[in-house]
């Protein structure tokens, strides 16, 4: 019986915790998926599970070598998906995490167009504003908004990323429109908390920098939630272009204090598409790269396109 095989047996009973279920999955009996683990265990010299007439769990060293063997195996996979990329077109998973507020502004569109235009291709989409370890191996990439500096890790920019003021034009005409930074003292604002973020807004113009202190009835970690508490008239709301952009267009939100500056630090200058160093830039990842700055680029969502909003 090859290794390869052996390794997929030994992940399998481990996550199954029995070797009757591995064998299923394997069409195999279960003293041949016995057998095999009981080889691994003489060419290892350690016992890599503990097992009795009831149970099973793997030992200190059945823990150790079930995380690099599934590495192993997950190489392989990649390998494989590689090499059958050089002669064919661009198939297999692609498994992606990103913020919530990626989804309705570009990312839903995009993934269905990478879809269209790649049959061959699928796509894991989770979407989730909690912070994923991407060195667990349970995703082939993450989408996230400013900088990525985290050993282990490669941050490719697919977008630029700038931040503006505005709200649903129900609620400019009740409290009026901002015509200097100082005046949002006096507005209602949707506090979006993120550990980059501080308490205040720093907007510059001219060489002059005026902190505002953001204060709110409704603060959150989801931009989304205070998306739609703008767009519902609730509020002031600071975010990136891209994310509001089709709300501008439609008429359903407005900017302001356009001619000023936010502090580039906040909320990040960058859309970045981040992935383990580990698995380098496989082909399925670097066509995705590109195809998403293709469609940021073509929709207008960079920063430099935005300027006139």
């Amino acid at each position: 019986m090859d290794k390869f095989l052996s390794l997929q047996l030994f992940v399998a009973s481990a996550e199954y915790g029995s070797f009757s279920r591995a064998a299923e999955q394997r069409d195999m009996t279960p003293s041949a998926v016995a057998k095999s683990i009981r080889r691994l265990e003489a060419e290892v010299g350690a016992r890599l599970f503990e097992r009795t007439t009831r149970s099973m769990a793997l030992t200190e060293a059945g823990l150790l070598y079930l995380e690099n063997a599934r590495d192993i195996l997950e190489r392989m996979r990649e390998t494989e998906e590689e090499i059958a990329q050089l002669q064919h077109s661009l198939k297999g998973t692609l498994r992606v995490t990103g913020p919530l507020s990626f989804g309705r502004p570009f990312l839903n569109a995009a993934c269905a167009r990478f879809l269209q235009a790649h049959p061959q291709m699928s796509l894991q989409v989770d979407l989730s504003d909690q912070y994923i370890d991407l060195l667990d191996g349970h995703y082939d990439m993450a989408l996230r908004l400013g900088q990525s500096d985290l050993p282990g890790l490669i941050a490719q920019p697919i977008g630029e990323s700038r931040v503006v003021l505005c709200a649903s034009p129900e609620y400019l005409r009740r409290h009026g429109t901002p015509m200097h930074p100082m005046q949002l003292a006096a507005h209602e604002c949707l506090v979006y908390r993120h550990p980059a973020l501080g308490d205040s807004w720093v907007l510059e113009k001219d060489g002059e920098r005026h902190a505002i202190k953001r204060k709110g009835r409704l603060g959150s970690d989801n931009l989304e939630l205070l998306l739609e508490a703008c767009l519902a008239g609730q509020g002031v709301i600071d975010c990136p272009y891209w994310s509001v952009l089709p709300y501008l267009h439609a008429g359903r939100l407005q900017a302001f204090l356009g001619d000023y500056a936010f502090d580039r630090k906040a909320l990040g200058a960058q859309l970045q598409a981040v992935y383990p160093s580990t698995r380098r830039a496989t082909r399925k990842i670097a066509v995705f790269i590109e195809h998403l700055r293709t469609y940021l680029n073509e929709e207008g969502m960079s920063a430099r396109s935005g300027e006139g909003a």
